[in-house]
């Protein structure tokens, strides 16, 4: 799961690599990316809590708490990543500056810090919702939505706004961003938020039971 997310962004700067004079792009993109793949370790983090935290409370049949737990852990996250989004949009046009001293690459990186907080609040969201999933054993079910999301609609949505439309890399990455992370955040919400707890609970006992009996 985290593997196909992270080779999704990385795509990201392969495919802006083809954009006609690529050099500001790319560097504007490294950066940006440099600065999200820095704050998605804190969500990384919210994800292996909660992913812990759920299957603990279901393994031991508390249905609540495990949803208690989802809302927690998704509101705490959300509010990191939103105010780390404003630190980053209030400092859009010098942010740039701790990486590199070019002129061009600064007003590149102001120009899509935007972009940048959007991802920001998503991956604030997202990876938390995976750590869900974990939790209640639908790794598989996150895949197929990843593969889905990322590589049969975000990536070629992305190509199309940024070559066909002619919108460069700020198009590729806001067709990566509706057509992946967000929609595949809209879809684990959904999931989430008509989850049965007492059947989960049920189901984690029964795979609880069934290593029990083979033991």
């Amino acid at each position: 799961m985290l593997c196909l997310e992270a080779w999704y962004f990385q795509i990201l700067v392969l495919i802006a690599g083809l954009l006609k004079n690529p050099e500001i792009t790319l560097d504007s993109l490294s950066i940006c990316l440099m600065i999200s793949g820095c704050v998605f370790m804190i969500s990384i983090g919210f994800n292996a809590a909660v992913s812990v935290r759920v299957s603990n409370e279901l393994g031991a049949g508390h249905p609540k708490s495990a949803a208690f737990s989802v809302v927690i852990a998704t509101l705490t996250s959300s509010t990191v990543s939103v105010t780390l989004a404003i630190i980053v949009l209030s400092l859009r046009h010098i942010i740039s500056y701790a990486f590199t001293s070019g002129e061009a690459v600064a007003k590149a990186v102001a120009e899509l810090c935007p972009l940048l907080a959007i991802t920001l609040v998503l991956n604030g969201i997202q990876p938390v919702l995976s750590g869900v999933a974990v939790g209640c054993g639908w790794q598989a079910f996150v895949a197929y939505v990843n593969v889905g999301c990322y590589y049969l609609v975000g990536i070629p949505l992305g190509a199309l706004l940024g070559f066909k439309f002619d919108f460069g890399a700020k198009g590729i990455w806001s067709g990566m961003l509706l057509g992946g992370t967000c929609m595949q955040t809209i879809i684990l919400i959904i999931v989430i938020y008509r989850t049965d707890w007492d059947k989960e609970v049920e189901k984690a006992r029964n795979r609880v039971d069934k290593w029990e009996n083979k033991n």
